[in-house]
């Protein structure tokens, strides 16, 4: 008998490596016993070193495999291992196996890849950071308990999506932790041990009483195990006595009427077949951030729905808050211009703002313009990315730092990446300055100078949109 000692639990090149040699020795299945090394045990021994190397011919398992079990070897099950050599072992002569989907073997195998892959998914859509600390100093803190050893398969999703935060997902198996540059993995820790302070966690139980319906109260039963990881625990239980004591009339009749926020509904239970119309309809009561309390009014993006260039500027200035339409003020009269000389007609683009509400401070009669921060461009990135999926356009050009951190996720420098396409969500980006900072530059010759440039980065996207018509 071996025994294999991997080094974890989701050690998929211990066991590949283990795997592989036992099968060129030709040591079956039967005679194979697989482990995991404890915290106590020093030993680097696996149980293939004492076998002698390839003795037959290299046989190779399929692509499809290899992701399979990439996939099933995260699964908690203790019989993992083993049924994945056992498929290796099989494999050998059976090429075409994992096509039987009737073999016992290959349904169960599958069946643990789903189970992964839907906790993988859960943990996407009910995942709620708290913050922990003010200002430059918070950090964002999330608890979850997954059923399966998914954690550093799904962290590069949050890296992705809240790239400009920094954050710790704390789990029993493992700690995943965001620095803005690279993700660490650290041991498992109580959730006793978890920090208490949330300033974000009473807003959340607040609004989700305004989004709870009870049509979906058997959806919900499924998820009930992860309800213990949401903010919104505390609430759901006297919600769902309510649903289940009085009539739906009744309960919608006294359901909070707070405003559906964006962020509330995971981005994955949103229908793929948006219309800007909706979007615009719905945008119109937006309460995700403060900045509506002092706005004019939401100003949505507007354009074709099909336009192939997407513009995505930073927020409505003060002519487009009493407007109600994006670039309608100077800033739009330039960028206006510079369409035209670059060959582009607006009549085709859609053109939109990564914040939706004019941010400014009173002077009098005056407002001043102040500059979205990460809060804002954070809780209005939803309405681009549901804009992003009702346009799908070839190219979107971000037009300043604001914009290029929503559509990219992150901090972007304008002046490194200018002139160049960046592949991002299904779409080529470009990124440019905003018209606004040419407007602001004092000395005439500098302003020529960046205005051609600008121009140059526009027919960049000219060739962009010819490419694109001459395609189709």
């Amino acid at each position: 008998m071996h025994i294999i000692m991997l080094d974890n639990d989701t050690d998929f090149e211990g066991w590949r490596k283990a795997a592989r040699r036992l099968a060129l020795n030709d040591l079956r299945p039967a005679d194979v016993t697989w482990t995991v090394r404890n915290e106590a045990e020093t030993s680097s021994a696996s149980g293939v070193d004492d076998l002698a190397d390839a003795p037959q011919a290299v046989f190779k398992v399929s692509a499809t495999f290899v992701e399979l079990a990439k996939a099933a070897i995260l699964n908690r099950s203790d019989a993992r291992f083993a049924l994945l050599y056992r498929l290796v072992w099989r494999l050998r002569s059976h090429h075409d196996l994992l096509g039987a989907t009737t073999d016992p073997d290959v349904a169960e195998i599958h069946a643990m890849a789903r189970a992964v892959y839907r906790d993988i998914d859960r943990m996407h859509a009910h995942l709620r950071f708290r913050e922990i600390g003010r200002e430059q100093t918070a950090h964002y803190i999330a608890w979850f308990e997954p059923e399966h050893h998914v954690v550093e398969r799904a962290a590069p999703f949050f890296a992705g999506r809240f790239a400009d935060m920094p954050w710790s997902i704390l789990t029993p198996d493992v700690c995943a932790h965001w620095d803005g540059h690279a993700i660490s993995i650290t041991s498992g820790i109580a959730k006793s041990e978890m920090p208490t302070e949330d300033r974000l966690e009473e807003t959340w139980r607040r609004h989700y009483g305004g989004l709870f319906n009870p049509m979906r109260l058997k959806v919900m039963e499924i998820q009930q195990p992860y309800w213990r990881n949401l903010p919104d625990n505390s609430i759901i239980k006297p919600l769902l006595e309510d649903a289940m004591r009085i009539t739906s009339g009744a309960f919608i009749a006294n359901r909070v009427t707070a405003p559906q926020r964006p962020q509330d509904t995971p981005m994955a239970d949103r229908k793929a077949h948006d219309t800007i119309a909706a979007l615009r309809k719905e945008a119109a009561d937006c309460r995700a951030c403060p900045l509506w309390k002092d706005a004019t009014q939401t100003v949505f993006g507007e354009g074709p729905q099909g336009a192939t260039l997407m513009l995505v500027g930073e927020q409505p200035g003060d002519k487009e808050d009493l407007a109600g339409k994006p670039f309608v003020g100077p800033a739009g009269q330039m960028l206006d211009r510079a369409l035209a000389e670059a060959g582009i007609d607006r009549a085709k683009v859609y053109v939109t703002n990564a914040v939706k509400h004019f941010k400014f401070v009173p002077r009098g009669k005056i407002r001043l313009h102040q500059k979205p921060n990460t809060a804002d461009i954070r809780a209005c990135r939803p309405w681009y990315e549901r804009e992003l999926a009702a346009i799908k356009p070839e190219l979107v050009v971000a037009l300043g730092a604001t914009a290029a951190q929503s559509v990219l996720g992150k901090i972007t420098p304008i002046n490194k990446n200018r002139g160049r396409l960046i592949e991002h969500d299904g779409a080529s980006v470009l990124v440019t300055v905003h018209p606004s900072y040419l407007l602001r530059l004092p000395d005439e010759e500098t302003k020529a100078l960046e205005y051609q440039r600008f121009i140059d980065d526009l027919k960049i996207a000219a060739g962009v949109l010819r490419r694109a018509a001459h395609a189709a």
